[in-house]
């Protein structure tokens, strides 16, 4: 620890006073910050003069606010200690080709903390079993533990029972799910059914399938040029044949929050049932879905911090024991005869097969470390981060953000003057940078915008101004070659 009350030999001007100042502020412990203040008084509204240090890293220092920025105002401040966290998060702490990794590819999966990574390992060394089906012990351990993730599901999105809550692969097999399942059984030639141009291709795509498989037409909301959905538009697409409404709640190349309640109160007052595809914002603003209204909902726990290959179908209970199962198999039946099968009552009429008990546990696990953390917490960190990284990232000449949606969380997309966007995310990467760089699964939301491709840096809860700002200076140093 720096012995505050010895250093000498700085005037209050000194650039080498600044650097001790700041890492007095930011390193000094808890029960030391009252003896801390009286040796270096750092008013909490009186920002550090970094621009004035000069250090032979070039990294994560350095870059001051804009006045912009400081006069920025949010509902809530940043409670976070993103330091401390990212220490929860062992794949964090390693270097890449030669620097610390920051890792700002959240937008396609979050890293996981050891919480997560050891609730799942306790379950292979403990207690792995096939669940519902044993007499034994381990069964009965299983089966609790993969129940309870389920009811934590129920909790985290406010879902009315568990019963409404269907474990798949991701959002992608929910999405499908609900296509091959409600969309097959209920549209028939001549309907519609509508999506957006914003939405990812596993929006897209699957209900283009059973669209074409019925012969019924595919219908998208447009967007503008800043990355917002035109919802008026909305309105005039909807037919007396229109019959489902597939959306994103959060959009993955521009973070626009799209006004998920307006477009289900319009399609409500029509009666079209309409789901949300939660992969983008579930771990990032909070999640009501019986405010909402939402008929379904999908999201995958990778985005969450949870494992690969687990993710989540809400279904309102009505709705989901009308349906028809997809795949059939063990666990989804009640009777099996040669001639018939009389089907389970949901979820277990959807979740054929042995399930995914290691990942559906480790899911739980991650839930329960965004409950802890506080998602409005988060939410706030990450809006603060986002806005910083596009101030930043905004001033550098020759380098063009990509979109500028009402409402956001934490993307940003841009584009250099001259320079292949695949070459960028590499040259990135050669800094220890992992950025997402192509078309994200959105080349509609791009194409939109007049776009192919974006680099894509997005952020999470264990983000930090340090990790924006080595990005900030690596993009000067690629355009400056």
């Amino acid at each position: 620890m720096i012995d505050i009350q010895n250093i000498s030999g700085y005037g209050l001007e000194d650039p080498g006073f600044a650097l001790l100042r700041e890492v007095a502020q930011k390193y000094c412990p808890e029960e030391f910050q009252e003896q801390r203040k009286e040796y270096f008084p750092l008013p909490e509204d009186e920002p550090l003069n970094l621009s004035a240090i000069q250090t032979d890293e070039p990294f994560g220092i350095g870059i001051p606010e804009t006045q912009k920025l400081q006069d920025l105002h949010y509902a809530e401040v940043d409670t976070l200690n993103s330091e401390q966290i990212k220490k929860d998060f062992p794949v964090l702490n390693q270097k890449v080709n030669g620097h610390d990794l920051v890792w700002l590819d959240n937008g396609a999966t979050t890293q996981k903390p050891n919480q997560v990574i050891d609730k799942i390992s306790d379950y292979y060394r403990t207690y792995n079993s096939n669940i519902h089906r044993g007499a034994h012990t381990l069964a009965a351990r299983a089966t609790d533990a993969y129940e309870e993730a389920r009811e934590k599901v129920q909790r985290f999105i406010n879902a009315a029972t568990s019963e409404e809550i269907i474990f798949v692969r991701g959002a992608t097999e929910g999405i499908n799910l609900v296509a091959q399942t409600y969309g097959r059984q209920f549209l028939t030639v001549g309907d519609d059914c509508i999506v957006s141009e914003l939405d990812h291709h596993a929006n897209i795509v699957p209900w283009q399938r059973v669209c074409q498989e019925r012969g019924a037409t595919l219908r998208a909301i447009p967007t503008d040029q800043n990355g917002d959905l035109i919802l008026s538009e909305f309105e005039r697409l909807i037919t007396p044949r229109t019959r489902f409404v597939s959306v994103g709640h959060v959009n993955n190349t521009f973070g626009t929050i799209n006004d998920v309640q307006r477009i289900i109160d319009i399609a409500h007052s029509h009666q079209i049932p309409v789901l949300i595809d939660g992969a983008q914002s579930i771990a990032h603003t909070p999640v009501d879905v019986q405010q909402l209204g939402a008929d379904f909902f999908v999201f995958s726990g990778h985005k969450i911090y949870g494992p690969n290959g687990i993710g989540v179908v809400y279904g309102r209970k009505e709705l989901l024991d009308k349906m028809q199962p997809w795949q059939g198999g063990g666990n989804m039946i009640k009777d099996v005869t040669i001639e018939r099968t009389e089907y389970n009552v949901p979820p277990a009429r959807f979740e054929a097969g042995t399930p995914n008990v290691a990942d559906a546990i480790g899911l739980g696990a991650a839930l329960d470390y965004v409950a802890h953390l506080g998602i409005r917490n988060i939410e706030a960190h990450e809006h603060k981060l986002t806005e910083y990284a596009r101030e930043q990232l905004g001033q550098i000449p020759g380098l063009t953000l990509i979109g500028n949606p009402k409402n956001r969380v934490s993307v940003v997309s841009f584009v250099l003057d001259g320079i292949p966007v695949p070459e960028v995310g590499t040259l990135l990467d050669k800094e220890g940078i992992a950025v997402r760089a192509g078309h994200h699964c959105a080349q509609p939301a791009l194409r939109a915008l007049g776009y192919e491709m974006s680099v894509r840096p997005t952020f999470a809860l264990y983000n930090t101004r340090d990790d924006v700002d080595k990005l900030v200076i690596a993009v000067k140093k690629i355009i400056g070659r």
